[in-house]
């Protein structure tokens, strides 16, 4: 696994070796243990001997999107670090004997654009954008693995919705201080999933027939302002001071555009597949937070 040390790799490595998994960690630094080996993204190189007899690997690196301002350097570190990495991954995989069955690529709904309050799934077509421009090249990546005959699926995770870390880790202090509130005209929507189906998910692609692009969103996405709403509620504290568009985009420029942005995503192909969420609604959701 790669990116094992960020949101979802933290939480996902234990549920896996609980379940009986041999997990071993990519990392880019010298390796401390025996269940690391060493990645260069930026060189192309993998430390193959380790992985002889993997059976799947998952790929989670990439530099995060809401971490700095976009400038131009930092957007190309963004594009770089995902379509490197994945590129350097599925060249890899493809180099062993015998090959893993499956390479889990990350992936995020990112691709879809600004969908407004149209709902998409799987079938619908590249947005326009930054990110959706990033996400149609990083998925391209993969492509080797794929060509030999790997199984590769691109999880396109939402909002992944935790105590801490990512977007909610950061929203959540701000809505215990009582001071939180909808962004802009809170009628964009936001598709969320909980980290534990989202690492429910991941699990569950690893042995599932699923291939290509596969949304990890609960069913039922919900605006800005309902989700700001609910937390509100499950937290017990108010919600009145909203954040103005003009304020967003002073303080995160360029990415301003994402957090005003709304995608209406739907896990068609996951519950197609079977896959049952434990937090399918806003509700049970927000009452992991709580």
């Amino acid at each position: 696994m790669t990116g094992a040390s960020g949101l979802i790799g933290t939480a996902l490595v234990p549920a896996l070796r609980a379940d009986g998994h041999e997990v071993v960690r990519l990392v880019r630094r010298s390796t401390t243990g025996s269940d690391e080996a060493r990645w260069d993204p930026a060189a192309g190189t993998v430390d193959l001997d380790r992985l002889a007899g993997t059976e799947a690997v998952i790929h989670l690196a990439g530099a995060g999107v809401g971490d700095h301002r976009w400038t131009d350097a930092y957007k190309r570190e963004i594009h770089d670090s995902r379509t490197q990495g994945t590129g350097t991954i599925a060249q890899a995989m493809a180099r062993l004997d015998p090959l893993p069955r499956v390479l889990i690529s990350a992936s995020a709904i990112g691709f879809y654009g600004d969908t407004g309050d149209r709902p998409v799934d799987e079938t619908s077509p590249a947005g326009t954008g930054f990110l959706a421009e990033v996400v149609t090249d990083w998925e391209a990546a993969a492509e080797p693995a794929r060509q030999a005959g790997i199984r590769v699926v691109h999880p396109r995770s939402g909002l992944v919705m935790a105590r801490s870390g990512g977007a909610w880790g950061r929203l959540l202090p701000i809505v215990k201080l009582g001071v939180g509130g909808k962004l802009g005209n809170g009628r964009q929507y936001w598709s969320f999933i909980t980290l534990t189906d989202e690492v429910r998910a991941m699990a569950y692609l690893l042995d599932s027939e699923l291939a290509g692009p596969v949304n990890l969103t609960a069913p039922a996405p919900a605006t800005n302002a309902e989700v700001t709403a609910a937390m509100g509620h499950a937290l017990h504290r108010p919600t009145v001071l909203p954040v103005p568009a003009f304020a967003l985009k002073i303080a995160l420029g360029e990415f301003s555009s994402e957090v005003l942005g709304s995608a209406r995503v739907l896990p068609a192909a996951l519950q197609r597949s079977g896959f049952t969420f434990r937090h399918p609604d806003l509700a049970s959701a927000v009452a992991t937070l709580a």
